[in-house]
């Protein structure tokens, strides 16, 4: 298990790879700031009502606290999310690193995901359209969405994307994909930078952190917080509003129930941590984090956010870097590894 040191009195950073473009070691999701949007059969696929004034707010708090790398998707909030980044960000564009995703359908007029397409001339589509809702010249990561595309078709999207960095419209690619098998046919490409990919205290993904060593890759993680569970606030009957995907969560989501409760088994392993966690003055939600820079040099974290609040607790991991090696060994203990 590799740690890293880390001084609050330095802003603490990451490298995406063998792009060498550098980021805040902290990135922020934006699919919660999309808002609510749905799949064709009514399934919500965001978090919720979101005040886009809050977001905006909140995109500028972290800004002010050292966060400089946004992902986002074209498909978040259909269109909604790239839209309200682009708004936040305005003039500060320069100063931070924009990353995000294609190959998903959508109709913005209702906010619905129709479907799926994986062909280069989409991506090309897609990618001027998120240039449009940026408000931005070029994109500093551009990431294929759909995880379990064709390799073979996503070769040569990878060659699309190399076009998409010589024309100066991107600057580096990734795959947001849980199989590594997937993720290797990405990073044969010389300005692949990253692999997206689910990571938390409960759920390890050793392959995928190998594959980011050998190759040089950032690791780019979803889910950092499980879906929420690990900021404390989802206790036992916790109901959750009818437009958050958590209320009726997709097979791929664990941690929930179909009545939109947490499940109780993830629960107590997150309480089994907490006193470990919250060491060192941490709140839950930043020992977390804190254990993901120290699982790995590689990791970038991606914890959604959508209030000022939320914003700042996020950041406020950046001050105190990663778990100390003897945390580790704990947790480690704890959850059987």
């Amino acid at each position: 298990m590799q740690t890293n040191s880390h001084t609050s009195t330095q802003p603490y950073t990451r490298t995406l790879g063998r792009s060498g473009i550098q980021v805040s070691a902290l990135g922020f999701g934006c699919w919660a700031i999309g808002g609510e949007w749905q799949d064709t059969d009514g399934q919500p696929l965001g978090w919720g009502k979101v005040d886009d004034e809050e977001s905006v707010r909140a995109v500028h708090r972290a800004l002010d606290l050292g966060v400089t790398f946004f992902d986002t998707a074209d498909t978040y909030g259909a269109g909604h999310s790239e839209r309200v980044l682009g708004r936040a960000l305005g003039k500060r564009r320069a100063d931070v690193v924009v990353a995000t995703k294609w190959g998903n359908l959508f109709d913005e007029a209702t906010r619905t995901r129709t479907g799926q397409d994986d062909t280069p001339a989409h991506a090309r589509r897609a990618l001027t359209a998120s240039l449009d809702r940026l408000g931005t010249d070029h994109v500093d990561l551009y990431q294929l969405h759909i995880s379990d595309a064709d390799p073979e078709r996503a070769a040569e999207l990878r060659d699309t994307c190399e076009e998409f960095v010589r024309e100066g419209l991107i600057r580096a690619y990734a795959w947001s994909t849980d199989d590594p098998d997937r993720a290797a046919v990405f990073a044969e490409g010389p300005h692949c930078a990253a692999v997206q990919h689910r990571l938390n205290i409960l759920q390890d993904a050793p392959e995928l952190l190998a594959l980011c060593a050998e190759s040089n890759l950032a690791s780019i993680n979803r889910s950092p917080l499980a879906m929420g569970l690990l900021t404390g606030k989802h206790t036992g009957g916790r109901a959750l509003e009818a437009g958050d995907i958590r209320s009726t969560p997709p097979a791929w989501l664990p941690g929930f129930h179909a009545d939109g409760g947490a499940d109780p088994e993830w629960l107590g392993r997150v309480e089994a941590l907490r006193e470990i966690l919250t060491g060192e003055g941490r709140t839950l939600a930043q020992g977390a984090l804190a254990w993901i820079w120290a699982r790995s040099p590689h990791t970038v974290p991606i914890p959604g956010f959508r209030s000022v609040a939320q914003a700042e607790e996020n950041a406020g991991a950046l001050a105190k870097g990663p778990l100390p090696a003897e945390r580790m060994a704990e947790i480690d203990l704890i959850l059987g590894r």
